[in-house]
C-alpha cells in the first residue's frame, strides 16, 4: 500500500505542490492551476493520484483545450484506459464512452461504474462538452465515510456480506426521466439491448479494501441484484438501508458543471449519479475509465464472475 503522506512529500520534493480547495469536509476537491494533457510531468501525475485517493473526486475547471485524443492521452498517465465492456466507444475515439442525454432521457441512479465485471475500473475521467443552462449536476458519495459511520451492528453484518452485481436489471426504473409512451419504451429497450448485449453477473464483497490506502468502503449501487444467501425481499430491504447510509448528505458532494470541466473520481471507493432535472436540454459528456484490480474483501477473498454470456433476449432481473 502507498503511504499518502510519502506521495505528497515526493511530489513536493520535485517542486509539485497542487493548489487544492476542498469542496466539502468529507469528499471532493477543486484542483487549480493544472492544465490536463498527456504531457504532464510524472510528479504532477503522482500528486494528482495521491489527492484522488485522499479526496475521492477531483474537479478541474477550464479544460476546454482537451480533445478526445488528449483526453485519452491524459487517462493513459493514470493507468491502462479500457473501453466499456458492452457499449461501443464514442465515434473517433479508442476508449471514450459518450454520455449524451437527449429528448428527456438520463440515467439518474446511484452506482459505481461497471461493477458487474470483476476487475471494474479504478478511476473514471469525465469531460463536460455540452451542459444545460440549468440542471444536470452530478453527485458523488464517499463509500469509506459511509462504512465508518455505520452502527457497529450493521458494520459487523456487512463485513461478511457479499452481493451479486449484474448489468441485467430494470432499465425503465433507472431511466426515470424518460417521457411516457411507445417511443419511450422503444428507446429504453434499445439502450437495454446494447448495455446488456453480454450479460454479466459478478459476486463482490460488500466491504472492499482499497488497494492503495487500505481503507474499507461499502461497495453497492444499482448494479446489485441480490445479496448472497438472502432472498430477493430481504435483499431489497437491506440494500435500501445501506444505500441510505452511503448517500447521506454528509457523505455527498454535488458538482454544478460548466463546459470544459473535468471530474476524476476514485471508482474503488465512491458512487455517483447524474441528476435528471434538465428536461429536454442537451447534456453531453465523454468518459475515460482506467483498468482496475479485482476487489478483495476483509477476509482476503477476491471477487469472481459467475456469469458471462451473450444475451438471447431481455428478461428483467
Amino acid at each position: 500500500m502507498t503511504d499518502l503522506h510519502t506521495s505528497y512529500a515526493n511530489a513536493r520534493d520535485k517542486g509539485i505542490d497542487l493548489d487544492i480547495s476542498p469542496v466539502t469536509g468529507t469528499i471532493g476537491a477543486v484542483v487549480n492551476g493544472v492544465q490536463l494533457s498527456g504531457d504532464l510531468p510524472a510528479a504532477t501525475v503522482q500528486a494528482i493520484e495521491a489527492a484522488l485517493t485522499r479526496h475521492k473526486v477531483l474537479f478541474f475547471r477550464d479544460q476546454q483545450h482537451l480533445t478526445d485524443s488528449e483526453h485519452e492521452a491524459f487517462a493513459a498517465l493514470l493507468g491502462d484506459p479500457v473501453a466499456h465492456p458492452t457499449v461501443p466507444v464514442a465515434e473517433g475515439s479508442r476508449y471514450l464512452l459518450e454520455l449524451d442525454s437527449r429528448e428527456g432521457y438520463a440515467a439518474s441512479s446511484w452506482h459505481t461504474d461497471v461493477t458487474f465485471v470483476d476487475a471494474y475500473p479504478k478511476a473514471s475521467i469525465l469531460r463536460a462538452i455540452t451542459i444545460p443552462e440549468a440542471g444536470g449536476d452530478t453527485q458523488w458519495a464517499n463509500g469509506e465515510t459511509a462504512y465508518d459511520g455505520l452502527p457497529e451492528v450493521l458494520r459487523q453484518l456487512v463485513n461478511n456480506l457479499w452481493a451479486t452485481h449484474t448489468n441485467l436489471y430494470d432499465y425503465a426504473a433507472i431511466l426515470q426521466s424518460a417521457p411516457d409512451g411507445d417511443s419511450a419504451r422503444e428507446r429504453i429497450a434499445q439502450h437495454r439491448d446494447v448495455f446488456a448485449s453480454t450479460v454479466y453477473e459478478t459476486e463482490h464483497p460488500v466491504v472492499r479494501v482499497h488497494p492503495v490506502s487500505g481503507q474499507r468502503s461499502l461497495l453497492l449501487g444499482h448494479f446489485v441484484k441480490q445479496f448472497v444467501g438472502l432472498n430477493a425481499a430481504d435483499s431489497a430491504r437491506l440494500f435500501q438501508t445501506l444505500q441510505d447510509h452511503i448517500t447521506k448528505p454528509e457523505n455527498v458532494v454535488r458538482w454544478r458543471w460548466r463546459e470544459g470541466d473535468v471530474a476524476i473520481w476514485d471508482n474503488q471507493a465512491t458512487q455517483h449519479r447524474a441528476t435528471a432535472d434538465f428536461g429536454l436540454q442537451r447534456r453531453t459528456l465523454r468518459r475515460a475509465t482506467i483498468a482496475g484490480e479485482v476487489p478483495v474483501g476483509i477476509d482476503g477473498r477476491s471477487s469472481r464472475t459467475v456469469r458471462k454470456e451473450k444475451a438471447v433476449q431481455y428478461e428483467p432481473a
